[in-house]
C-alpha cells in the first residue's frame, strides 16, 4: 500500500480525486443555501409589491404589454388572496 501511495500516478490519481469530491460538495452547498435564501426572498414579498416592480419595469419599456398582462394575470389570484386576508374588498 505504501508503494502504491508514493507512485507519482497514484498520487495524482488520489488528489484530483479529492480535489473532485470537495468541489462536488462545494457546489452542492453554495446551490442549496443559494436556493433557500432565494425562496424566502421571494416568499416574502407580497403580491403587490410583485406587481409594483413589474409595473415600474413596463413603464421603463422592461416589459412589454402582453408580457405585463401575463403577470398580472398569473398573480391576480395572490393578490385576490391578500385582499381576503386583509379583510378588504377587491
Amino acid at each position: 500500500m505504501t508503494e502504491l501511495l508514493q507512485d507519482p500516478l497514484a498520487q495524482l490519481v488520489l488528489w484530483a480525486t479529492l480535489l473532485a469530491v470537495f468541489t462536488a460538495v462545494a457546489v452542492y452547498l453554495v446551490g442549496k443555501f443559494r436556493g433557500e435564501a432565494l425562496q424566502e426572498e421571494q416568499q416574502e414579498r407580497t403580491a403587490n409589491e410583485l406587481l409594483e416592480k413589474f409595473r415600474e419595469l413596463h413603464c421603463r419599456g422592461g416589459l412589454s404589454d402582453a408580457e405585463f398582462r401575463t403577470i398580472k394575470t398569473k398573480l391576480a389570484p395572490r393578490l385576490q388572496e391578500e385582499l381576503k386576508d386583509n379583510g378588504e374588498t377587491g
